[in-house]
């Protein structure tokens, strides 16, 4: 059992759950998609799936000594030590998740700054905090919505602006903070608080998976990496390396995606048929729609793209109505349909008009 402490369950070796193992995948492509809300029962594997993910993402390039993990590619996200640095070392580090304990104190998460020190050397004086580890990683907050609200606050500020900003008698420091956010909880224990709920891109409910013969290959494949870990990360390697290829050549395909402006048009009428508030979930339905795109290699964002996006934007976001995905498809060839009559009645409009 030694051995398996620094060695991680693949992620292509799990077992059903493939809403979860998507909506990880498609935040690793694409971060600016908000992060994922898993709701569900202890026990599903939500834990390992996001391990698995972390450990399964090629390292990333860090500054050297840089406590934020400077991107030297993207010297506009710099904090202040490194814009000082005159010469930048470049080094890996391999990707990571960082948790955040429900009873973390608020200069646990955003730092702390030695006042004293802070007027000598000023970015040096700050201690960093989770939000300082969690930049350019994965931040994992289990129970989230049993979160404090004052942490919540400052999760929404971080996940907002990309920004953490410490402020102690006077002084100001900030450093860059963009993670993905994978929240996990169970509904039975309380809501999760509407203004995080809101800003997180994804949400997906799990169960226990009911499937005799899953739950036996489960068990199987447990037994099989306990009793030799490397003999069984060994087995799924030429999975892993698919589905790592796929990530890559998606996120290099991501850029050319093209939207027509009529898809836009059915994303705006399937908000505004099923009662959103907000735009939040429209630019979200969006941003997952042009993602998948480029995961399946599509140049144009097509309407299975936006009916597998929708179900995983809006999926959780309404209780009181029962959305599953036979119900989203009516609803988008509902929106095709009336956003091919206006387009109609306008072409019908310009010709008198002539």
């Amino acid at each position: 059992m030694r051995l398996l402490k620094n060695l991680i369950f693949p992620f292509s070796a799990i077992v059903g759950q493939e809403k979860v193992k998507k909506a990880l995948v498609l935040n690793a492509i694409n971060p600016s998609i908000g992060g994922v809300l898993i709701k569900g029962d202890k026990g599903t594997g939500k834990t390992t799936a996001v391990r698995a993910l972390a450990d399964l993402l090629p390292p990333l390039q860090v500054i050297k000594g840089c406590p934020f993990n400077c991107d030297p590619d993207d010297p506009a996200s710099f904090c202040d030590s490194c814009r000082e640095e005159s010469e930048i070392q470049v080094e890996e580090k391999k990707m990571r998740v960082v948790e955040l304990p429900l009873g973390a104190t608020e200069d646990r998460v955003v730092g702390s700054i030695n006042i004293e020190k802070a007027l000598k050397e000023g970015m040096k004086a700050l201690e960093p905090g989770i939000l300082a580890d969690a930049n350019r990683n994965i931040l994992y907050v289990d129970e989230i919505n049993l979160l404090d609200d004052n942490l919540v606050d400052v999760l929404l500020d971080a996940a907002a602006y990309g920004i953490n900003t410490v402020e102690r008698e006077g002084i100001s420091l900030a450093h860059p903070s963009n993670f993905i956010l994978v929240g996990t909880m169970n509904p039975a224990e309380g809501e999760l608080r509407p203004q995080l709920s809101d800003r997180i891109g994804l949400q997906i409910s799990v169960q226990s998976i009911m499937d005799i013969e899953d739950r036996v290959k489960i068990m199987e494949r447990r037994e099989a990496f306990e009793r030799d870990p490397h003999a069984f990360r060994e087995e799924f390697k030429e999975y892993q390396d698919q589905i790592l290829e796929n990530i890559i050549e998606a996120r290099t395909l991501l850029p050319q995606v093209q939207v027509s402006p009529e898809m836009m048009k059915v994303i705006a009428q399937l908000c505004v048929d099923m009662g959103v508030d907000g735009h939040r979930a429209d630019i979200a339905i969006l941003k997952t729609s042009k993602t998948l795109a480029a995961y399946y290699k599509h140049q144009e964002v097509e309407p299975i793209d936006v009916e597998e996006a929708a179900a995983l934007v809006l999926g959780e976001r309404f209780h009181k109505k029962s959305l599953d995905e036979d119900k989203i498809k009516k609803q988008i060839k509902n929106a095709v349909n009336e956003v091919s009559r206006d387009e109609t009645g306008d072409d019908k409009k310009k010709s008198q008009t002539r």
